[in-house]
């Protein structure tokens, strides 16, 4: 449907579907704006944000299982043994795909594996060891304190970068419950950088 729009108001209406969601894809609407704001035209700012579609990563931290669970992402026998076992699952997204990760017992495992996995990230996928190109930002559900702390964390990790801290979208909250937390980073676009 959207994409008939693109074809109805031709050169006035570009669809871009990078494939980002929530803190990334807030990112993605910043950068437009910012693109936007120095002269680029639409059709420019589209190429843009498809051409750094895959150049972001988010890592959350699950502290409930239920929500997975409900959504079916998880069976109920696996949603029973890991609350008894009290397993934090921390899950990936790229692109549109939503995988597990890691599985933890605490939310201090989970946020030092969230960061070594962006550092990793950094050093491997984007060959920038530092994030010196990148933006990083907190998402969280139902707990900014744990979120303004974990900033503080990131920080401590990767000095110098200007950390956003945001509730994560409704349309990933639901899947996931409260008490999450993640950790996005999204490249800077060539042109704004």
């Amino acid at each position: 449907m959207t994409l008939s729009f693109e074809e109805e108001f031709e050169d006035k209406v570009f669809v871009v579907d990078n494939q980002r969601v929530s803190v990334t894809q807030r990112q993605s609407v910043l950068d437009a704006l910012e693109l936007a704001a120095k002269g680029f035209s639409g059709k420019e700012i589209r190429d843009i944000l498809m051409r750094e579609k895959f150049e972001s990563s988010i890592y959350i931290m699950v502290d409930t299982l239920s929500y997975l669970k409900k959504g079916g992402r998880i069976t109920p026998a696996a949603a029973a043994i890991g609350t008894v076992l009290r397993i934090k699952p921390v899950l990936q997204i790229q692109g549109e795909k939503l995988d597990a990760y890691s599985k933890v017992k605490t939310l201090k495992q989970a946020k030092a594996t969230m960061i070594k996995a962006v550092r990793q990230d950094f050093e491997n996928r984007f060959k920038q060891p530092n994030g010196e190109k990148f933006h990083i930002a907190v998402a969280y559900t139902a707990n900014d304190t744990q979120a303004l702390k974990f900033k503080e964390e990131i920080l401590s990790e990767f000095p110098g970068h200007d950390i956003q801290v945001d509730p994560l979208s409704l349309s990933v909250s639901c899947h996931i419950g409260p008490g999450a937390l993640a950790i996005a980073v999204s490249k800077v676009v060539d042109e704004l950088a």
